[in-house]
């Protein structure tokens, strides 16, 4: 079965090969990473050093991943200082965070390709004694290959997601088990909520192998303000530009439901600002296009310097730029997190909560269900179902502030009464590395 799935996934890297050639050629993306996805880690295996079996592997896809990987990663090296740490991720923009923010890693590099000799080569360049994956990115041949070596991978902050579910059980079904086989090359499954936990049992893993330990998202602490947030912050006191909407994560089709909002707003206090943030790089240059094309006046980050100025005429700020975004909601009056007006999945929310700003988010929440759930539960949040409700919600809050910052005080309290995942998951992740659990 193993094959099978090798020979489908080989398909398909050769039908997207073209495309990927294309955009790496015209954009400068994915040939840079594709040796490391192949599992060439010459410098990597360098750095590492002859003495680093047992190091511990983290692997974190995207941002959101390698911000929650953080207290979780500098936690295991207080713990295990002896130990190299390192992080791989799948996207770019994983990397950059990873890169910035992950200082105490030893070595980031991109996640291989699941095909057996790719996965071969990384475990030999790493040596790991562990990994440690962020959620649950499930890759057949990666869980088969660490088996044999006898390398525990242990799933931290673990989630199924409805669409993912259901894709499982199908496969499952069809395929004789297929999935259930390897879930249970996996060691342990830490997941976020027992909804997931149920999920992962009902798909076959030993029950053994599944705890629920808590979302390790609430244990994140707010950025301090970076040179950008302080430069705005100086630039919308100086010109009273109020309210600030800070519109974050937005992913295409959002942008011009997020004007529409906005337009709302800007029609009730004519110094209005709005800052929109795309969720992907290559959606930069398309949202500016929406933004100029609908008729605001735009300006871009990556062409503001500490010596610039807003111009008073601008309406729009487009943050075209990565892991500015959180600490950008401290200064907003109001936030809206995307991904969730078009069926996304929707986006972490609770990157507002820990600056008491209440999170407004749309319909398309599955990838955030419980925690939305709680937040909607503590009147800590709102929900709403397009544009135009969006920005009649943000005219609400901006017009009855005690309300707005009760909600705001909400959020926050909500965080605090949730932090304790990243302890529980590092007592059972000692325990696998200790040997005291496998």
């Amino acid at each position: 079965m193993h094959l099978l799935y090798s020979l489908l996934t080989g398909l398909a890297m050769i039908m997207l090969l073209p495309y990927f050639l294309v955009r790496g050629l015209r954009e400068g993306k994915h040939a840079h990473s594709l040796g490391q996805r192949l599992g060439f880690l010459p410098d990597v295996s360098k750095r590492l050093g002859e003495g680093s079996a047992g190091t511990i592997w983290v692997h974190a896809v995207s941002v959101g991943e390698v911000l929650a990987a953080l207290p979780l990663g500098r936690r295991l090296m207080e713990l295990f200082p002896e130990r190299k740490l390192v992080v791989s991720t799948t996207t770019r923009t994983g990397q950059i965070v990873a890169r910035e923010r992950m200082g105490f890693a030893h070595d980031v590099f991109y996640f291989p390709l699941d095909w057996a000799w790719c996965v071969r080569r990384t475990l030999r360049a790493v040596r790991p004694g562990i990994v440690v994956i962020l959620e649950t990115e499930i890759w057949p041949n990666f869980l088969r290959e660490t088996r044999r070596t006898g390398v525990p991978v242990v799933f931290v902050n673990g989630r199924i997601s409805d669409r993912s579910f259901r894709g499982y059980r199908r496969v499952n079904g069809f395929l004789g088990g297929f999935v259930r086989r390897v879930l249970n090359d996996g060691a342990l499954f830490l997941m976020q909520s027992r909804e997931d936990a149920d999920r992962l049992l009902s798909l076959g893993v030993a029950p053994e192998r599944v705890s629920v330990t808590g979302n390790l998202k609430y244990d994140l602490q707010p950025p301090s303000p970076g040179p950008f947030v302080c430069w705005l912050q100086a630039q919308v006191e100086q010109q009273e530009r109020r309210p600030l909407a800070v519109a974050g994560s937005v992913v295409e089709e959002e942008e011009e439901q997020i004007l529409a909002a906005y337009d709302i707003l800007s029609r009730q206090w004519r110094r209005a600002l709005l800052v929109l943030a795309p969720r992907k790089p290559d959606r930069f240059d398309a949202a500016a296009e929406i933004v100029r094309r609908d008729g605001w006046s735009l300006m871009r980050r990556s062409a503001l310097s500490p010596d610039s100025q807003l111009d008073e005429n601008t309406e729009v700020i487009l943050l075209d730029t990565v892991g500015e975004l959180a600490g950008l909601y401290g200064l907003a009056d109001v936030v809206f997190v995307g991904g969730s007006l078009v069926p996304s999945g929707g986006h972490n929310i609770l990157e507002p909560a820990w600056f008491s700003r209440a999170p407004v988010f749309g319909p398309s929440m599955e990838n955030f269900r419980a925690i939305a759930q709680q937040f909607l539960a503590s009147r800590a949040a709102l929900q709403v179902s397009s544009g135009e409700e969006l920005g009649e919600a943000w005219v609400k809050l901006v017009k009855d502030k005690p309300w707005r910052e009760a909600m705001g005080e909400a959020a926050r309290a909500l965080v605090e009464r949730n932090r304790g995942a990243t302890e529980r998951a590092v007592e059972q992740l000692v325990a696998v590395l200790q040997g005291n659990r496998r």
